[in-house]
Order: structure tokens, then C-alpha cells, then sequence
């Protein structure tokens, strides 16, 4: 009993990173579906409009490189002044584990649509812009005070992408940015978490 045990816990830190990384899709996928419930229940369907517009695509494509750059490079400025946000990193990256890039960039293609389907298609379109970044920064809340900053770097995007929404009149430009952020910012966690492993073993 006593070598199960010991076995269990040997397992338990390996395994949870890869049942955060599930939960995490199912977490996402749930968000999707309650967004496009709520948009039909308030609009009776969806239309392709809300994702992207034939005409000024390329724009919003543009948009969405831009506000990228914008909030990635708030991060690194944050990084660069802010022991609380490398200390951030660390946690995030342990907590996550080590993601494949494939993995990563899964992830944030999914997350990204998935948060802006709820929070600028459904809750930004019924409450406003101010009460959707408010819920969207509570989502990214966490234990510890660095996640503090996280909290609030996630208030900050939650404004930008919500401007970008009301700028563009479709999710395209956001659900770019937001893809792009946690893309760069999954990528360079799990490759963070390889690292600690590596130098672990």
C-alpha cells in the first residue's frame, strides 16, 4: 500500500499538467457554446458579420497585428521593470507544464476565439465594453500576488480588444490579437517549463 502511494504521488505533479491542458479544451469549448447560446437567445442566430467582414478584412487583419504588438509589448516592458512578472512566468509555466509549440499555438487559437466569442460577441454586445473586461480580467485571476499583474494585464487587453471590436464591428481583429498574445505567451511558457524540467532531471 504503502509503494502505491508513494507511486500515486510520484505520478500526480507528471499527470497534472496534461489534465489542466484537457480541462483547459473543455473549459474553452464550453465558453464557445455558452457565447453562441447567449448571441442566439439575444439575436435568434449569428451572423457571419460578427466574425469577420467581406470588405475590410484585410484591415482588420491589420488591426489585430497591431493591438499584438501593442499588448506583447506591454508585457515585455513589464517584464523588463517588474520582478512580480518573470515571477509570474515561472508559476505560469509551472502550472501548465511542458507543452509541445503544437500544443501552444492548439491552445491559443482556441482560448483566443473561445474568449472572444463570449466576452466581445456575447457579454460586450448585451453589458458594454467596461463590464466585459471586468469579467474577462476576474477570469484570469489566480492565488499569489504576482498573479495580481496578471489580472490586471488581462483588464488592460480586455479594453484593448473590446476597442478593437467597437472599431472593426467584428470579432476578427480581436480574436487575432488575442490568438497572437497567447500564442507567444503559451510558446514561451512551455518552453520555459522544458527548460526547468531538463535542468530537474
Amino acid at each position: 500500500m504503502l509503494k502505491n502511494s508513494g507511486e500515486s504521488r510520484e505520478r500526480g505533479p507528471r499527470n497534472r499538467p496534461a489534465d489542466l491542458y484537457r480541462f483547459s479544451w473543455f473549459f474553452y469549448l464550453f465558453l464557445a457554446i455558452a457565447g453562441a447560446i447567449w448571441l442566439g437567445l439575444e439575436g435568434g442566430r449569428i451572423p457571419p458579420a460578427l466574425f469577420w467582414d467581406t470588405e475590410t478584412w484585410w484591415r482588420d487583419l491589420g488591426l489585430g497585428l497591431a493591438g499584438a504588438v501593442l499588448l506583447l509589448g506591454l508585457w515585455g516592458l513589464a517584464r523588463r521593470l517588474l520582478p512580480s512578472a518573470r515571477l509570474l512566468e515561472t508559476r505560469l509555466a509551472e502550472i501548465l507544464g511542458p507543452v509541445s509549440a503544437t500544443e501552444a499555438l492548439a491552445l491559443a487559437f482556441l482560448s483566443g476565439t473561445a474568449e472572444e466569442l463570449f466576452f466581445r460577441g456575447a457579454v460586450q454586445s448585451v453589458w458594454g465594453p467596461l463590464p466585459a473586461a471586468a469579467l474577462f480580467a476576474l477570469l484570469h485571476a489566480g492565488p499569489g500576488k504576482e498573479f495580481r499583474l496578471w489580472t490586471l494585464f488581462a483588464a488592460v487587453a480586455g479594453l484593448v480588444l473590446g476597442g478593437l471590436v467597437l472599431w472593426s464591428g467584428n470579432l476578427l481583429a480581436a480574436m487575432v490579437t488575442h490568438f497572437l498574445v497567447n500564442a507567444v505567451g503559451l510558446v514561451r511558457t512551455g518552453q520555459r517549463a522544458r527548460e526547468a524540467e531538463t535542468k530537474g532531471c
